[in-house]
This record gives C-alpha cells, structure tokens and sequence, in this order.
C-alpha cells in the first residue's frame, strides 16, 4: 500500500505537471497574439489580424482548462500541507495576493480581447492584449517567486518556533528569485513558441500554398528562438545559484558523491547510490569546477558532506537534469538552423527543417516537465529548505492514495479532452484546402 506521504507528493506532482503546461502558454500565446495584431496594425495585413484571432480562441480554451487546475494547486497546498501553509503562510501569503490580483487582471483583459474586436477601437483592443500579457507574466513571477522561497527561505525570524518580523518584499531581492524567475519565463516562451511553430511547421508541409503559416512560423519562432538562445545563460546562473544556497542539490545533479577539487562535468549516465558510480556517463575534466567558479581546480562540495538522510533522491534529479540540459541543447541548435534558413530566405521551403520543427515541437515542456522534476525532487527530503521537512508538512489524514488516484483520473481525462478541443480547433481554423486559398486570394 502506497504511504499517505508518498500519495500527498505524488498527487502534488500530478497537479503541478499538469497545471504547469498551460501556465507556459499562458505566458508566451498573449505574446503571440498581441505580436501578431501588432504586425496587423502596422501592415494593414489582414492575414495577421486573422492569426490573432485563431491564437486568442486557442488561449481561451487553454487559459479555462488552466484556471481550473490553478485553483486545485491551491486549495492541495492547504489540505494535503496544512503544516508547511502554518509556517510559510505568513510570508508567501502576500506573493500568492498579488498573483490572485494579476490572475483577475488577466482573466478580464483577456475577456476584452475575446470580445471586443468590433466593439473598441483597434489600438485600444491592442493594448489590452498586451495587459494580458503582461499580467500573465506577473503571475507567474508571483508564483515562481514563492517556490524560490522554498529554495532558499528568506524575510522572517523564527522566534520561539514562531514566524515572525516578516518582511514581504524581501523574497523578491533574493538572488535565487530573480534566477529562478528568469528562467522559467525564459523556459515558458521557448517551449510555446516551439510547439506553436511545430505546429505550423506540420501544416506548412500539407499545405504549402497557404499564407498564413509561413508569418506564423516566423513569428513564433521569434518567440521561442530568441530565448532558447538565452536558456544557456539563465541555466548557469541558476546553477551558480544553487551550488550557493542548495549544495546537496547541486551535487544531486551532478551526481557527485565525493567533493572534489577539479571536478568533472558529468553528462548523461546512471547514478548507482550503492556504489557511488556514475555509469555510462560522458566526462569533461575538470568541467563543474570551472562552470560553477571560473576556476579549473576550485572544490566543489559533493554528497559526502551531507547527512545521508538528507540526500535527494540521486538517480530521479541527475536523469531530470540531463533530459531538460539535452531539450535545450537540441532547441538552440535547431534556432540557429532556422535562422540560417530565414536570413537566406528559405524557412518556409527547407522540409528538412520543418520535419526537424514537428519533431522537436514538444521538446520545451518535456524540459520545463524535467526541470520542475529537478526543482521539487532535488530539494528533498525539505518542503522548506533546511526549515521544515516534507515528512512534517503532511496532513495526517489517512487514505491519501484514493483522492491521489482519483484526480489523476480526472486529468487524463481533461489532458485528452483538451487535445481533442485543441485539434479540432486547428482542424477547423488552421487548414484551408487549396480551392480555398484560391478564393481567398481572388477576394
């Protein structure tokens, strides 16, 4: 029989990768619609008014599926942690105030911009698209923010067991917020422009005489390149960042069981915790040290200097990493692939390239799916970093694994309702058949 401890985590997980997808969306797709009106108003193209239009109604479906799941990731925090809301509350209260308020303020721009194409004037209709943008963004930074927190706790005292003094802006001045926000936005843009552009990507092979793919895969690929291109960046920061602030997690990663001076850089491979190998792995000398502290030769502390029972689990964070490292390599190859194609205007006619898009369309949420792994998982066995355990955090209600299946039930069921939704959404709007496009183009 699963553990109630186990059901509350894995329940948590399944909720989190869940909601986690269409918070990515609803991140980057306002960007797009507003991209695509903004180059409407501009050109007077009235192929990118119609792409604005088509993007805003996949949103909408999206942003619906992604309120509701929202809404239970709340209320589990409370039922299934009623420990860790007693301690943290106080602080992260404020953070998930403001994310209630930008979540509002999304959710009524984005009701104007649904409704208000011929009922406000074009800019006025443009500018609230760009509010939806903006606080979707928020939300997440909000958000994002209080996990951060969890990582590296901050902005109170602790006086007779008590929370106290606490201070709610200084969680947003914590080098780990900023890292940890960066790149998960950074993340959220390159993992939708990418499955927006492999979508269009597939349609532009069927369907090469249609208008409106080509711009779209520009445009997209303008939205998820540029910070696929940055994610290396952002990902050494945050590296540098939890080497400071989380050592076991780091080491986890890197699956290093012995501190080191000059240690390796560790790709792929198994961890074996028994024997403390790493096995089939690929090896640079000397790699982590230089990474982390710009110095061949600088020690990088491993598991050996922490307490066994407060290792993460190894193997589940070190496979995590390297998944979300490998996703993000072969994304910024494929940008720069594109990029040579678009400056020698070709992206629309190389079919090597756009096979290569549809194959890697989904390769931004497996890593957004793998790093919250890395996240979550690493940071065990602390609900709270180095304050209160997960094992202390956990309601003491017993029969956890019964609402841990049932509502993994219930997401199956929406995942696939959702998939349906949004196919039949392409399927109807997205395809013209060639008789189609020529009347279009005669009108």
């Amino acid at each position: 029989m699963m553990s109630d401890l186990l059901a509350s985590r894995s329940q948590m997980a399944m909720s989190l990768g869940f909601h986690i997808v269409f918070a990515a969306l609803g991140i980057a797709m306002p960007a797009l619609m507003a991209m695509a009106e903004w180059r409407w108003l501009k050109t007077g193209n009235e192929d990118y008014l119609e792409l604005a239009k088509r993007w805003s109604k996949g949103t909408a479906i999206l942003f619906a599926v992604g309120a509701v799941s929202g809404t239970v990731l709340s209320f589990e925090l409370g039922l299934l942690w009623p420990s860790f809301m007693e301690r943290a509350g106080p602080v992260i209260g404020p953070l998930f105030g403001l994310e209630g308020f930008a979540f509002f303020t999304e959710a009524i721009f984005l009701g104007i911009y649904l409704y208000g194409w011929s009922r406000i004037p074009p800019r006025a209709h443009f500018l609230a698209g760009l509010i939806v943008a903006a606080s979707g963004t928020a939300s997440a930074m909000f958000v994002v923010t209080v996990n951060a927190w969890m990582n590296a706790p901050t902005g109170f005292d602790i006086i007779d067991g008590r929370v106290t003094n606490v201070r709610p802006l200084v969680p947003f001045l914590h080098p780990f917020a900023f890292h940890e926000t960066l790149h998960m936005l950074l993340a959220a843009f390159a993992a939708t422009g990418f499955l927006v552009a492999g979508i269009h990507a597939f349609l532009l092979l069927r369907y090469p005489s249609n208008r409106l793919h080509k711009p779209a895969l520009i445009m997209a690929l303008i939205v998820g390149g540029v910070p696929a291109i940055l994610q290396p960046v952002s990902g050494d920061l945050i590296a540098r960042a939890v080497a400071d602030h989380q050592p076991a997690k780091l080491a986890a990663m890197e699956a290093l069981f012995v501190t080191e001076a000059g240690a390796d850089f560790v790709l792929f491979g198994l961890p074996d915790v028994a024997r403390q190998t790493v096995d089939y792995a690929v090896v640079i000398p000397r790699g982590l040290s230089l990474l982390l502290h710009g110095h061949p030769h600088a020690v990088v502390p491993g598991l050996d200097r922490i307490p066994r029972l407060d290792w993460p689990p190894v193997a589940v964070t070190h496979i995590a990493f390297q998944v979300m490292v490998a996703c993000g390599i072969i994304m910024a190859g494929v940008t720069i692939w594109a990029s040579w194609r678009w400056w020698n205007n070709q992206l629309g006619e190389d079919r090597w390239l756009l096979r290569m898009l549809v194959a890697t369309a989904p390769l931004g949420f497996i890593a957004i799916e793998a790093g919250w792994v890395v996240t979550e998982v690493g940071r065990q066995p602390w609900i709270i970093q180095g304050l209160l355990r997960t094992s202390q955090a956990v309601t003491p209600m017993p029969g956890l694994w019964i609402p841990m299946v049932t509502f993994s039930a219930l997401y199956l069921l929406l995942a696939g309702v959702v998939v349906w939704a949004i196919w039949r959404h392409i399927a109807a709007t997205m395809v013209l058949a060639p008789d189609q496009e020529v009347r279009r183009e005669a009108t």
